[in-house]
């Protein structure tokens, strides 16, 4: 019972990490097709706000969002809410929004930056690739270690 605890623990952290993996690399692809998509549009921020995590034991982070409505071509008003945003866009400012027209939800109003954002997907998919890794390979060594004590063990 002891050595399922060696195998369920790193299977969570596993299954937790492809979740958060494949979310990132979700959003990405879709600012990847808001940029590709070739439709622009005038939005304004309807609100901004902060959300910070942390605290106690551990450093506190904030995340900067902010709320965007604007016009597609066809007349269809939209609002989305994106995070990681300037800390310069305020409520009431007017900016350019990137956006496909068949998903129009799914804007941006970050500036296209292709370059780095295949740099931030690449690092990621090595960061959560080496911690995966990492995870099997102790789940490999506890099963040797209980395997070779069982041997030992009357």
């Amino acid at each position: 019972m002891f050595e399922l605890l060696f195998y369920a623990v790193p299977a969570l952290m596993i299954a937790l990490a492809v979740f958060v993996l494949v979310r990132l690399l979700r959003r990405s692809r879709e600012v990847r097709r808001a940029w590709n998509g070739g439709l622009t549009a005038e939005a304004r921020c309807l609100r901004t706000y902060a959300t910070t995590s942390g605290g106690g034991e551990t450093s506190v982070s904030t995340t900067l969002h902010h709320v965007y409505e604007f016009t597609t071509r066809e007349g269809r008003t939209v609002r989305f809410e994106e995070s990681n945003g300037p800390g310069t866009t305020v409520e009431g400012d007017i900016l350019t929004v990137h956006y496909a027209a068949e998903q129009p939800e799914r804007a941006t109003a970050h500036a296209p930056a292709r370059g780095r954002l295949a740099a931030e997907s690449g690092c990621l998919v090595a960061f959560f690739g080496v911690f995966i890794a990492g995870c099997v390979t102790f789940m490999v060594v506890a099963h040797s270690v209980f395997s070779l004590a069982d041997g030992f063990l009357p």
